[in-house]
């Protein structure tokens, strides 16, 4: 009898205790549930929460900041000139108001790096001189239709004989030699810019040729071999040039080509053809003489500035990694009059601000850091990126992308350089399907082309994967004074802005932005 009342006793707290079992696997099944369903629905509400905040940058916000820079104010943010520094600070408080933090030790917004830059001043010219020497007759060429002066030119004039010297390149690695049987001592050099060997056409020779396409490269050597001035023939503005004391340089066109090439039994065409074809150059006097007068003054002293703004991740392990968006701020200045830098690259920083505004007013949740950045030196070679770099702000190591925004308010084709070189990051922009309704995108690979260098180059050679955004495809008025913001596209900077910030909140929320094989 006992026995029978401890088995039933046994098998009722058998069955209670399973009971209990069951109902605790149940109610821990319900709590998950319910803590998953708040957190898709606070993820959902997140979303939401930046997507109103999108809806409210309008366009007419980021032609404000496109037509603030390019303003007679900051004279084309030269870097170096007191208008680039108001234009610095300027940024600087626009990274105060959405709550930026200044992530250097000083506290401080702007970071400096040295920086020489050169003036010019109105009054100079360029001319061909033509009949007897004693009393020549002047062809003077038109400013901005047919020259510029040149950026980096010295001060003063000279008058001298012009020698074509094809690209201006001495490689005898490669058995290519313009200056080979031809005397400059004295004279000025006509130059072309690039090489026999593009990296469109020729892939595989073109690392060969790279190191000596930037102009800065052709000045050092004009002046080797005892030049004492150039014309370079392409008709923009560009202070990307060593300044050379007593060197004088005009940045030239078609109108100049053509005078130099009349009456010389060759054609400009088909020189150039003949050098690509054959690899050897066509260097000849031309027997023209030129006046190239520059009033300029050098600052050998000049200071630049970074400017960094940075928004803090919340994970406590993530938040040591560092997205960096960035755009360079500067232009190239005053040349007889102010250059607005419209698109090159007031609307880079436009939208750098507005993915900015978006992400700290909708107060998203980030678990990276993000650190803006607007650049200073690019137009002079890329000073502010490298001096960064150098001395860099946060760790390199801990640096898992970089954005970069240059001339990204007109065109028809969004270049995307870099997304075929880390699908694994482009994915994140890719899978919006935000892209400008009037813009085609076109992923692409980041390549070094020699010259003009893009920012996001850099981070790439320090083995930190970077997408570079460009926006092309129409006529381009960039380093020239045409480049005004009546020629923007306000459409492409709101869509631009909605597409990477989108894209940004999904990157610096990915459990990890290495590729899969890393993982």
């Amino acid at each position: 009898m006992d026995e029978s009342k401890t088995f039933e006793n046994n098998l009722k707290i058998g069955i209670q205790m399973k009971l209990l079992n069951y109902i605790g696997c149940f109610a821990l099944l319900l709590a998950l549930t319910v803590c998953s369903f708040q957190m898709k629905e606070a993820v959902t509400s997140s979303e939401l929460v930046l997507e109103r905040v999108l809806e409210q940058i309008p366009s007419a916000r980021l032609m404000d900041y496109v037509q603030t820079l390019a303003g007679e104010k900051y004279a084309g943010r030269l870097t170096g000139t007191i208008e680039y520094r108001a234009a610095a600070r300027w940024l600087a408080g626009k990274f105060k108001e959405l709550g930026l933090q200044p992530p250097s030790r000083s506290g401080d917004y702007l970071v400096s790096f040295p920086n020489p830059y050169t003036v010019i001043f109105v009054g100079g010219e360029l001319a061909y001189l033509y009949g007897p020497s004693s009393r020549p007759k002047k062809r003077k060429f038109i400013y901005e239709k047919e020259y510029y002066p040149g950026s980096q030119s010295a001060d003063g004039a000279i008058t001298a004989e012009v020698v074509y010297v094809g690209y201006g390149i001495t490689a005898p690695e490669l058995n290519y030699d313009d200056y080979r049987g031809v005397n400059v001592r004295g004279k000025i050099v006509f130059v072309e810019p690039g090489a026999p060997v593009s990296y469109e056409d020729n892939p595989e020779e073109w690392p060969d040729w790279q190191a000596y396409v930037s102009p800065r490269y052709k000045i050092k050597m004009a002046v080797a071999h005892g030049a004492r001035g150039m014309l370079f023939n392409r008709l923009e503005i560009n202070p990307d040039i060593d300044y050379v004391p007593g060197f004088r340089v005009a940045q030239v066109g078609e109108a100049v080509t053509k005078v130099l090439f009349a009456r010389t039994g060759r054609t400009h065409q088909a020189t150039l053809q003949k050098i690509k074809q054959s690899r050897q150059p066509q260097s000849f006097r031309t027997r023209k003489r030129f006046r190239i007068e520059n009033f300029s003054e050098h600052y050998p002293r000049g200071k630049g500035y970074n400017v960094l703004g940075l928004l803090p991740g919340n994970d406590p392990l993530l938040a040591q990694e560092y997205i960096l968006v960035g755009a360079h701020l500067d232009g190239v200045g005053f040349c007889y009059e102010v250059v607005p830098g419209a698109n090159d690259n007031a609307s880079g920083i436009a939208v750098l601000l507005g993915i900015a505004e978006a992400l700290t007013k909708s107060q998203v949740k980030l678990k990276r850091s993000i650190l803006f950045v607007g650049w200073g030196g690019t137009e002079q070679g890329n000073r502010g990126v490298e001096n960064y770099l150098s001395r860099p702000i946060v760790s390199l190591k801990k640096t898992v992308l970089y954005l970069n925004l240059d001339e990204v308010g007109r065109g028809e084709y969004l270049r995307v350089r870099g997304a075929l070189d880390y699908p694994y990051l482009w994915k994140y922009f890719d899978r919006q399907r935000l892209t400008p309704k009037a813009v085609q995108v076109s992923p692409t690979n980041l390549v070094d082309q020699g010259w003009p260098r893009r920012d996001a180059l850099f981070f790439k050679k320090k083995r930190i994967p970077a997408l570079d955004f460009q926006v092309s495809g129409r006529e381009s008025f960039i380093h020239t004074p045409q480049d005004k913001p009546e020629r923007l596209s306000p459409e492409i900077l709101v869509q631009l802005v909605k597409w990477l910030s989108l894209g940004l909140k999904e990157a610096a929320n990915a459990e990890s932005l290495l590729p899969k094989e890393n993982n």
